[in-house]
């Protein structure tokens, strides 16, 4: 039974307690006890002691062979009127006699259980014949006194679950089937113990099968060596095989069980039973020289020696009266032999009837002379040394030193108040004395010491758990310790977390791989699917803490599996998070080539995860160390990489309709995270690897040599093994790209030749419209080219780039806008490629290539998609402001007036990032200069920049300068006709209206739109008209989400309403409809001034609450036949 349980008929955990508090029980009795014969044996067993929910509270056991209820009676009675008491052979015959027989039979289960048995039960319950099925009372039953009823009645056969019938007997159907049930758990119960019995005969018998006349035959000619017995060579057989095993002689194994096919190797319990396995066969040859000889006196001795030739003395060295004294102390060695044999036998001899004669005898020989006092010391040695006796020495040590009786020395001793009664008085009671019953103890207690102690300190008892966990010789308990390891904490916190992982890590060092798969996995296993993600988490580390101590085979398979079961199920993201981590330990340690590719779509899994952190946790931890296994096996650049550029290239084809941009960043935030080990292979593999010896001063790594890593196992330099020996290996790769180029070079001239140019083939397949896209492979061609060196970016990457851009305008077909300067590849090369080093010649290089893209597509009346990616890029950056100004500034004096206007259009994207400063020195001169340019295009293109800087800057003086040019564009007469501006400043007033400054807006933008507005109901010219009213339409649809006072909107807003409106009645009615709805809201906001007032700003569009007027202004919408991009501008102007 486990140490926790409580069992009411058992009233000690330990033999010792039981027996002293019979002894106790001894002074409670009364004197008539002993005068009605019935006194009581001392420390006599509680083999028939009474249950108490039964029998009374007086402590006294019946004797040996129990007592009937009216002897007990008579007892009573004649001890003074003491309380009747019934025995439990009494109530076992009572409920025989009634046919209760399933009480009867829990009544023999519990006395079992409780160590005790009563003869009655044991013979009625094992005599089968009790429960044939026949009529008239069983034999036992009419021995112990059973009524006429009927018995349980049984088939013939006992093995089947048809061999009892109930149904005949019994008025309750529930209660049939549970003695039935009841019967058949007894009767098996009864044959595995016949089974267990006959099983350890049978290796005993197996254990003598060789004749004893061989044996004699043996000993008598001990050159003759003994053949191995069966059971001695089943035994080596297994422990053989289990070496095979264990050491990876795994062909040799499978032959060696062929041979041996009559025996069951994976079970010991074959060999022999119930004897315990052995060391494995390391073990017993580390331990055969371990046992020391004794240390022996010598002496000097001669045989055949001629008395001639001994000194004259020899004979009178030793007088007699040595010889005598030797005689006399063997003499008295023989005698305390004799009395230790006779203490020897007192233990075994001891029955429950002698323990007082024991005492009463040590008494007495103590007490007889003093020449005895060292029989009875060596007699008490003995003692001390068996646990189970050591008791009566301490009960009778005072005896010896006094010449009181035991009776009296123990009726004394009865006054003080000690408990032993209890599962915590017993353990108290009986103190460890080696380190063995130290770990029982240990096992027993902390069960229940553990759920009283605090939550917030119950990692004070890790050491302790595990230290009893990794001693304790029973398995069971063992696992209920580690379980309560794993539970010990209903949600530990981080810190918890970690104690219980180092207690682990130190349980696996301790205990080796083989206790590890068996003892702490299972406690992993049961967690797995745990409510509390705290739980969860624990076993998610733990996987990858003890990845080094576990057999490579379980890792690989067992614990793989477990963590990609909880990536792909677990709903917590710190658990998917750590799951990724432990699966990055288990890639450093696993070995198997077959499970490359169940790494790979767990790389993929992990990095499709909608956590960012496990994301993270996939490029800091698992990446890296599956690259690193990768490159052990050789297939880092002939698979792994491979892999990731197909499905890049497969994502861009299945995209021409639309690009999934998140599996594209997937897979290219993978291939960045390689870039440090495929940089690795290359220096590792390289002609100069052999020469690479840390010798003399090693020139320092600038610490801008390489990119900033996002973890430790990014690093060149962890990868590599150290920062000098990667300073080593640099100084010989500079060296060999300068003077003894890649020949014989492999692994770099794959980059060179394939990885490269695949790379700028998928570039330019990428639509230049996606900044995303753009975004990331800019990062990667800057981290690629500045990992693998600036002379190899000079010398191999730059050129492959200049050989596909060609920049002149035959390498850009104006007419369907294909050509490669207007793909992506122009803005990764300029941010990715050219950015990564920035010295004056690289700076150089990056405005000469701008100017010279923008000069080709301007030229070439090409899209400048490719030009605005570069700019906006690079304007993200303000170290870039002065070149790209530098750039424009090129642009804004070029002789063509086509690239001054595409200089003028790129100032519209560069203002937003550029500091004021630069905006007054460099951007407003430039677009003032453009302004008074001969060619109208070029004046026109700076429109939508100066409405920029009207959007953005603050500075009052700067913001006047910009209105006074666009007043001049307004009001100046040689403008008055031109169309395209008109349009241009519509489109800006609407685009940057909403968002700059309101006095602007008020004073200068709602007066024009109001003028440009009448100006359109004299257009003649009905596409100009329409043109100019479906701008003016997006750009009043805009402003009316702003707050518009009271004399702006009768002055200048409504009327503007109303001359749009009446455009729109003869160009399209659809616009009409909104439009009268407009100004309907505006002019009953004006007619409610006070609730207007008292409402603050509200915006036209917002005002349109009700329902029916809802309905009409969607539906209507809905009829229009504008573009959508148009429409979708009614409610997109707020910002």
């Amino acid at each position: 039974m486990a140490a926790g349980t409580v069992n009411p008929f058992n009233v000690s955990d330990s033999e010792e307690e039981a027996e002293q508090r019979q002894d106790g029980a001894d002074t409670e009795r009364s004197p008539s006890d002993e005068a009605q014969g019935h006194r009581l044996v001392p420390f006599s067993p509680p083999a028939y002691s009474e249950p108490a929910a039964l029998l009374s509270s007086n402590r006294t056991s019946p004797s040996a062979d129990g007592i009937p209820a009216s002897a007990a009676a008579v007892a009573g009675i004649g001890g003074g009127g003491a309380e009747t008491r019934v025995s439990l052979d009494a109530i076992a015959a009572q409920l025989l006699r009634d046919q209760y027989i399933l009480t009867a039979l829990e009544l023999h289960t519990e006395l079992l259980e409780a160590g005790r048995e009563l003869p009655r039960l044991r013979d009625y319950f094992s005599n089968p014949g009790n429960f044939e099925r026949q009529s008239g009372t069983p034999p036992a039953c009419k021995e112990q006194g059973v009524g006429p009823g009927g018995p349980l009645n049984r088939a013939g056969s006992i093995s089947t679950l048809d061999s009892l019938d109930f149904a005949r007997y019994s008025d309750d159907g529930n209660r049939e089937s549970d003695e039935r049930v009841a019967v058949l758990e007894f009767e098996l119960r009864k044959a595995k113990e016949t089974i267990q019995a006959l099983r350890a005969n049978l290796t005993q018998a197996a254990e003598c099968e060789i004749p004893s006349q061989e044996r004699k035959n043996y000993k008598s000619s001990p050159e003759i060596q003994e053949p191995i017995r069966p059971l001695e060579k089943r035994a080596l057989h297994f422990l053989v095989n289990e070496y095979l095993l264990k050491n990876e002689y795994k062909l040799t194994s499978i032959t060696f069980s062929d041979e041996n096919d009559d025996q069951d190797f994976e079970l010991w319990d074959d060999v022999g039973l119930n004897i315990p396995k052995p060391p494995d066969l390391l073990q017993l040859y580390r331990n055969c020289g371990n046992s020391l000889p004794l240390h022996r006196d010598t002496v000097d001795v001669a045989v055949n020696v001629d008395p001639n030739d001994l000194p004259g003395d020899y004979f009178t060295q030793e007088p007699v009266q040595q010889t005598e004294e030797v005689i006399q102390e063997l003499e008295y060695q023989i005698s305390l032999l004799n009395s230790e044999k006779q203490s020897l036998s007192l233990p075994a001899a001891c029955g429950p009837n002698s323990i007082r004669t024991i005492r009463n005898l040590l008494v007495s020989l103590y007490n007889q002379s003093s020449e005895q006092r060292p029989v009875i010391t060596v007699i008490i040695n003995i003692f001390i040394g068996n646990r189970r006796w050591r008791w009566i020495v301490k009960s009778c040590f005072v005896c010896l030193c006094r010449k009181l009786s035991p009776a009296f020395h123990q009726a004394l001793l009865s006054f003080c108040r000690m408990s032993a009664d209890s599962r915590l008085g017993s353990e108290v009671s009986r103190i460890a004395d080696s380190e063995q019953s130290v770990m029982l103890m240990l096992g027993r207690c902390l069960p229940h010491i553990v759920p009283n102690v605090l939550l917030a300190k119950r990692e004070e008892l890790i050491p302790l758990i595990l230290c009893t966990a990794c001693l304790h010789p029973e398995p069971k308990e063992r696992d209920q310790l580690l379980h309560i390891l794993f539970n010990l904490i209903k949600r530990p916190d981080d810190e918890q977390r970690q104690m219980i992982l180092t207690g682990c890590v130190a349980f696996a060092r301790h205990v080796g791989p083989t206790r590890v798969e068996a003892e702490l996995l299972p406690q992993c296993w049961e967690q797995i699917n745990h409510k509390y993600p705290e739980r969860r988490l624990l076993v998610a580390e733990a996987c990858g803490a003890l990845a080094p101590y576990l057999p490579k085979e379980i890792r690989s398979s067992l614990v793989l599996s477990m963590l990609q079961q909880m990536l792909a199920e677990d709903k917590a993201d710190m658990v998917r998070e750590a799951v990724v981590k432990s699966l990055g330990i288990i890639m450093g340690f696993i070995d198997d080539p077959d499970k490359y590719s169940q790494g790979f779509e767990l790389m993929l899994l992990s990095l499709g995860d909608p956590s960012e952190r496990v994301v993270s946790a996939t490029h800091q931890v698992f990446i890296p160390a599956f690259a690193a296994w990768c490159t052990e096996l050789g297939n880092l650049q002939s698979q792994l990489i491979p892999s990731l550029l197909t499905r890049i290239e497969k994502l861009l084809k299945q995209g021409e309709y639309g690009l999934d941009e998140h599996k594209l960043h997937m897979y290219l935030s993978a291939l960045q995270s390689l870039i440090p080990s495929l940089f690795a292979v290359l220096l590792q593999n390289a002609p100069f690897t052999s020469r690479a010896k840390l010798q003399g001063d090693v020139p320092p790594i600038e610490v801008t040599r390489f990119p900033r890593p996002v973890s430790p196992l990014q690093d060149v330099a962890t990868i590599v093994g150290s920062r000098e020996q990667l300073a080593v290996l640099l100084q010989l790769y500079d060296h060999q790209l300068q003077h003894e180029g890649t020949t014989g070079w492999d692994s770099l001239l794959w980059v060179v030749n394939q990885f490269l140019p695949q790379l700028i083939e998928i570039v330019g397949r990428i639509n230049v419209s996606s900044s995303t896209c753009v975004h990331e492979f800019s990062r990667f061609f800057w981290r690629l080219c500045r990992t693998i060196g600036k002379i190899f970016t000079n010398t191999k990457v730059k050129p492959q780039f200049q050989e596909i851009l060609r920049l002149s305008e035959e390498n850009v077909d104006a007419s369907a806008g294909n050509g490669i300067l207007t793909k992506a590849t122009v803005p990764i090369y300029a941010t990715g490629v050219l950015t990564c080093y920035n010295q004056e010649e690289d700076r150089k290089l990056l405005v000469g290539f701008l100017e010279d893209v923008m000069t080709t597509l301007s030229l070439s009346h090409a899209p400048l998609d490719s030009l605005k990616a570069s700019f906006v890029e690079l304007g993200a950056n303000p170290a870039y402001h002065e070149l790209l100004l530098t750039v424009l500034w090129y642009g804004v004096v070029h002789t063509s007036a086509l690239v001054r206007c595409t200089a003028a259009r790129m100032f519209e994207l560069l203002v937003k990032g550029v500091n004021e400063t630069l905006v007054a020195q460099r951007v407003v001169p430039a677009l003032i200069t453009l302004s008074s340019d001969p060619e109208i295009s070029v004046r026109i293109s700076t429109i939508p920049a100066f409405g920029t800087i009207m959007e953005t800057v603050t500075q009052k003086e700067l913001l006047e300068r910009v209105k006074m040019q666009l007043a001049s564009f307004l009001e100046d007469p040689q403008y008055q006709d031109q169309h395209s501006l008109h349009m241009e400043i519509i489109k800006t007033f609407g685009r940057v209206g909403p968002n700059a400054e309101p006095r602007f807006r008020d004073e200068f933008v709602l007066p024009h739109l109001h003028k440009l507005a009448l100006c359109n109901n004299q257009q003649t010219v009905e596409s100009k008209r329409i043109d100019i009213a479906t701008q003016l339409f997006e750009a009043y649809s805009a402003l009316s989400c702003c707050f518009i006072s009271e004399e702006l909107m009768v002055n200048h807003f409504l009327p503007g309403l109303r001359c749009l409106r009446t455009d729109m009645e003869q160009l399209s009615p659809e616009h009409e409809v909104i439009l009268s709805s407009m100004i309907k809201e505006c002019e009953i906001k004006v007619e409610n001034k006070g609730i207007g007032e008292a409402q603050g700003s509200i915006s036209i569009a917002a005002s349109l609450v009700g329902e029916d007027a809802k309905t009409k202004f969607l539906s209507k919408m809905g009829q229009l036949t504008t573009s959508g991009a148009m429409l979708a501008n009614v409610f997109q102007r707020k910002k």
